[in-house]
């Protein structure tokens, strides 16, 4: 049964029948059909108080009127009301207000306020083997270390509908409501820049694409927005509960086809995630949204398709419910196996990321040997050329080639000396000249050098949340740079450009990072580089 309307469900799959949770009376009123935004149904009651277009969801109950799924810009009156809307549902836009929690999954009007359940939920309990690519949410596994993968071609796998690329990888970001967005859809390419002018939300766009990407690892809820309240829209005004909030979500392709990833997250007075879905191959695969906000959970269902066409569990309301889904689903049947193949995708696109903010000031002492993977300001710079030296030799003579053309002076090699005390700090090689420490570099030099470092390499040489038990044939790794220019020059900016779309070609890098208007410019005139002008 499709999740988007029906009837009610008494018990869950038997897959797991301790997830049994009682179904809430459900109106016998059956409310018309309106076109949903993004395959979101619009739930809400008019001024009056009446039911509007909309199917009912997850059981949770509206003002005596169950909605389904996520509810998209809510009306006024309904469950935590929304910050603006999509810019596909104008009927929806027209009916909402100015307040409070983009719709995903509102709870009741009277949902409470004070009194709410400060508690956390752990992790829910599950028997049997985890999915591959799965960790446990909210802790980080280092991992062996693994050798410097080589860049590969397209890589082919079947999916229902015949050859997909395999790789999953973000195409599409979403603000509805966030910080200063409104509405705005941007498809991401390979390499994707977005410019404007200071103010205009470039760096708060990648924000929200980081926060995905955390929220798909399983990092809990308060250490992916610690001040959540600077991402609510600063026109939302809270409702009678006090409550504002914001909306986010992501496309990711690959095998299984566009897999739309939709979130509302309540930032105050409590912050939660008070509605998730979950979309492919035009099905509701998962909806979650706030039932008793007395409690630390959301009222989760997925498709089944079995002899229960839906399962219903509460979740933790401070962790992805994508992220959980193969913690949770038996994959006994053909809607169970959809679920997880749609799932994983999504949390391996996502997953897929690496922030990179090198911090010359950090860069120029000698640092001691370790496991050499680059760390976000890419402090062990040293460390880790020290590393790719001797494990990749091809690519470190590659990344010799790049700073010879973005540095001043001639560049023979990029070296590595064992200095007495146990440390080792990278020179660059002057062919019959003395060596130059990258201590005495220019702050550009260094970020360009460890930018371009990040390009050469991959997951295994990367500080990230590596998906050990996917193939690397099957990851796309996106580097997200903000301010990717900072102190650079425009010889410089047009040569990292031209290394980004070269290694993206291949589908085994991305990119989607933010510049000022003069690399802008530059960047415009590259083949093979997407720039989404923010300037209005």
């Amino acid at each position: 049964m499709d999740l988007t309307g029906g009837s009610t469900l008494a018990r869950t799959s038997d897959a797991h029948p301790s997830d049994v949770v009682p179904s809430p009376a459900r109106s016998s009123a059956v409310d018309s059909a309106s076109p949903p935004a993004r395959g979101l149904p619009s739930v809400g009651l008019s001024p009056a108080g009446a039911p509007v277009a909309g199917a009912s969801a997850v059981g949770v109950p509206v003002v005596g009127v169950p909605a389904v799924g996520i509810p998209v810009v809510g009306a006024s009156g309904v469950g935590i009301p929304v910050v603006g809307s999509p810019s596909a549902a104008p009927a929806s836009a027209a009916r909402a207000s100015e307040v409070g929690v983009p719709g995903p999954g509102a709870s009741g009007s009277g949902a409470s306020g004070p009194g709410v359940s400060e508690g956390r939920v752990s992790e829910p309990r599950v028997s049997g083997p985890r999915a591959p690519g799965h960790r446990a949410p909210g802790r980080r596994a280092p991992g062996p270390r693994a050798s410097v993968p080589e860049a590969r071609g397209p890589v082919a796998a079947e999916g229902r509908g015949g050859p997909l690329a395999a790789r999953p990888v973000v195409t599409e970001l979403r603000l509805s409501a966030f910080a200063g967005h409104r509405s705005a859809v941007h498809a991401l390419g390979p390499v994707t820049l977005f410019a404007g002018p200071s103010g205009s939300g470039k760096s708060t766009a990648l924000r929200a694409y980081e926060a995905l990407a955390r929220l798909g690892a399983g990092d809990p809820l308060d250490e992916v927005f610690p001040d959540a309240a600077d991402c609510v829209p600063e026109r939302a005004r809270p409702d009678a509960q006090g409550r504002r909030g914001f909306r986010i979500g992501c496309t990711v392709d690959g095998p299984e086809g566009p897999v739309h990833l939709d979130l509302a997250v309540q930032a105050e007075p409590r912050l939660r995630i008070v509605g998730e879905r979950l979309t492919g191959r035009g099905r509701t695969l998962l909806a979650t949204a706030l039932r008793d906000p007395g409690r630390s959970t959301v009222q989760a269902e997925w498709h089944t398709a079995g002899a229960t066409p839906v399962t219903r569990a509460p979740f933790p309301d401070d962790l992805l419910g994508t992220a959980l889904l193969p913690l949770r689903v038996a994959g006994k049947t053909q809607g169970q196996l959809e679920v997880l193949a749609a799932a994983e995708q999504v949390v391996i696109g996502l997953r897929s990321a690496f922030a990179c903010d090198p911090r010359p000031e950090r860069m120029r002492a000698p640092v001691p040997p370790g496991e050499g993977r680059l760390r976000r300001g890419c402090g062990n710079l040293a460390e880790v050329l020290h590393r790719t030296h001797t494990d990749c030799p091809r690519r470190h003579h590659r990344l010799a080639a790049v700073a010879g053309a973005g540095c001043a002076g001639p560049v023979t090699g990029v070296g590595v000396q064992e200095l007495p005390e146990g440390t080792v700090r990278a020179v660059l090689e002057r062919g019959g000249r003395p060596a130059t420490p990258l201590g005495r570099l220019g702050d550009g030099e260094l970020r360009y050098l460890a930018l371009a470092l990040t390009l050469l390499t991959g997951p295994g040489v990367l500080e990230m949340d590596r998906i050990a038990e996917v193939p690397d044939a099957m990851q796309s790794l996106t580097l997200l740079a903000d301010d990717l220019d900072r102190g650079l020059d425009g010889r410089q900016v047009g040569e990292l450009l031209r290394l980004a779309t070269g290694i993206a070609a291949d589908g085994h890098i991305r990119v989607a990072g933010t510049v000022g208007e003069r690399a802008a410019g530059e960047a415009r005139r590259t083949p093979g580089v997407t720039v989404v002008d923010l300037g209005g």
